[in-house]
């Protein structure tokens, strides 16, 4: 089982006002590093974990989803990976890293960060929520379109999961 995470954000525009109606899908493995779909071993699942969810935004731009802590795939950093959708229309791909994790620099799609300042914009900390019985987490990461770094690489993941 993984570490319950409470993520959060917002998606702004790039004069960073509130976007809503936006779709916001994200896709990771479980505590285990298994994917929840047809290529994956299913006797190692997590049957807790659902590995994917969507959230459409409202008038703030915020989005809500309870998950875990990211954890190792393969040979990747722990990220999870975000797809922003108005409409039919995909307006980014990219990925969250955990802030400070040893493994971002060895990971292939951090590592192709363009700009000195892009590394920075797609991590966030996930820190303990105070009285949690748990031990849950929270994250907030805001994504600003025309900022936050795609990557293109990452398009043939998403929607896949619900569509199958």
């Amino acid at each position: 089982m993984g570490e319950i995470t409470h993520l959060s954000g917002r998606i702004l525009s790039s004069s960073s006002e509130p976007v809503r109606n936006a779709l916001v899908e994200i896709w990771q493995v479980d505590a285990k590093g298994t994917y929840t779909h047809s290529n994956s071993s299913y006797e190692n699942q997590d049957t807790n974990f659902q590995g994917f969810g969507s959230f459409l935004t409202g008038s703030s731009g915020e989005y809500y989803f309870r998950t875990i802590k990211p954890t190792k795939y393969v040979e990747r950093a722990p990220h999870i990976p975000y797809a922003v959708y108005q409409g039919r229309t995909r307006m980014l791909t990219t990925q969250l890293y955990v802030k400070g994790d040893p493994r971002n620099q060895q990971d292939f799609l951090f590592v192709e960060a363009k700009t000195p300042q892009a590394p920075a914009l797609i991590v966030t900390d996930f820190t303990p929520i105070s009285n949690s019985k748990i031990g849950a987490l929270a994250a907030k990461w805001d994504i600003i379109l025309g900022t936050t770094p795609e990557n293109p690489k990452d398009n043939a993941h998403s929607r896949g999961f619900q569509q199958g």
